[in-house]
């Protein structure tokens, strides 16, 4: 296996010296020398402090769905902040706009009757799935015990939170970090018999946790036949799916949810990123009647489980003037048309540079483009920065390509463009 670099920053160039800010998944060696500052947004572009201009080919991280610099969001949230920023939904208690978000994206669910349990955020999403499901095995179990097994796909990201590290396909994530939850087992991505004769062999099994396309991992698409096979096992050996669509739910990969898409019939879907475009921190765990009810029931007492912003009122009036973006401009429609012509255009680009080994895609806007050597990915993320391409490192020496839905049919071209010359520069 090829030495992989930690996808940290490459050498910066717009900013004198580094600010006290920790830097997430970052060599703090090399960016507390320098930062790379950001200061506005608009469409499918951002803009440094010096001025220059990029195209987002990652969306920020995931996020930005609907584009950078959306007033009309900017102004839903600061009307709700004016009126009542937050507060609990502990108990009882709810603020408005986050009742009719719930409702939305209910409607929206590849899951019929689904109920929301909104949380802070993508990792968020991942533990209070893990503690729901044990949960509902101990309600629904005759001796109130339960089963607690876990199974998760290699490559597949699920959160830094305790609980998403222990399920972590990437060794990266893990390392450090040995023995978070002993009852969390590794299915081979891809290989269906493999999977499911790992399943056979794991008593206590609840759930299998899978993301319909791995992101940080790498973007690796198992297919339709693996996602709906390993689905039909868990359903015949009832254990619980959940589908991780932090990435790839609301809109990426042209359709509102992969799972629909793919005809998954999750258990439980985990969503957030997309939810509010990145505008205000938000996440979501989409749970099906057999999940919810038995939480529901007369006698089932108090579910301890909650986080102080989840249902935050600025949050669900972004959320909602997203969705109404989503909706009018049917971006996933939109996605769904042009996803062959990124596709394309990112293999013609990058067709004829032997720095490149492959271009992986999935269904929308989702692509990895594969440095043939690895080691040079921070190199590429350096070059591409000259030719006005922002994009980051992926597990395994792969370029993160996953732009705004609103990426339209000329900035595709011209991504396309800034991709070759940027990479032709590495020889």
């Amino acid at each position: 296996m090829p030495n992989t670099p930690d996808p940290t920053s490459p050498p910066q160039t717009n900013a004198d010296s580094g600010s006290a800010l920790w830097h997430g998944f970052a060599d703090m060696s090399v960016v507390s020398r320098s930062e790379f500052v950001l200061t506005r947004g608009e469409g499918s572009r951002v803009w440094d402090r010096l001025g220059n201009e990029y195209l987002d080919a990652t969306a920020g991280l995931w996020f930005a769905n609907v584009g950078h610099g959306r007033r009309v969001i900017a102004e839903a949230m600061a009307e709700q902040a004016a009126r009542l920023a937050a507060y609990s939904s502990f108990g009882d208690v709810v603020v408005e706009p986050a009742t009719r978000l719930a409702d939305e994206v209910a409607a929206l669910a590849p899951i019929p009757n689904a109920r929301v349990f909104f949380t802070s955020g993508g990792s968020d999403s991942v533990d209070t799935a893990i503690k729901m499901i044990r949960r509902w095995s101990a309600l629904t179990s005759p001796d109130g015990r339960g089963r607690t097994g876990l199974a998760v796909l290699t490559h597949g990201y699920h959160g830094m939170h305790q609980g998403g590290t222990a399920l972590s396909g990437i060794p990266l994530n893990r390392e450090g970090n040995p023995g978070l939850d002993p009852d969390v087992v590794q299915l081979a991505h891809g290989d269906l018999d493999a999977a499911v004769a790992t399943l056979d062999a794991t008593p206590g099994l609840a759930a299998v946790f899978a993301e319909p396309v791995t992101g940080a991992g790498g973007v690796h698409f198992a297919g339709q036949d693996f996602l709906t096979g390993l689905r039909k096992a868990c359903a015949e050996r009832d254990i619980l799916f959940v589908a991780d669509e932090v990435i790839t739910g609301f809109g990426r990969t042209g359709a509102w949810f992969a799972s629909g898409l793919l005809g998954l019939d999750p258990d439980l879907v985990l969503c957030a990123k997309g939810l509010t475009s990145g505008y205000s921190p938000m996440g979501a765990v989409l749970a099906s009647e057999r999940i919810w009810a038995p939480f529901y029931a007369e006698g089932a007492g108090v579910w301890r489980h909650g986080y102080t912003y989840g249902g935050h009122g600025v949050s669900a009036a972004a959320g909602l003037a997203n969705l109404e973006i989503m909706r009018s401009e049917q971006l996933p429609d939109h996605v769904a048309t042009h996803a062959a012509t990124l596709h394309d255009t990112l293999r013609a680009a990058t067709a004829q540079l032997p720095v490149v080994s492959e271009v992986r895609t999935a269904p929308g806007y989702l692509a990895a483009v594969q440095l043939a050597d690895p080691g040079r990915v921070n190199e590429a993320i350096a070059a591409l920065r000259t030719t006005g391409v922002l994009t980051r490192a992926l597990v395994g020496g792969g370029l993160q390509i996953s732009p705004p839905l609103t990426l339209d049919t000329a900035e595709i071209a011209e991504l396309g463009e800034r991709i070759a010359a940027g990479l032709s520069t590495l020889g």
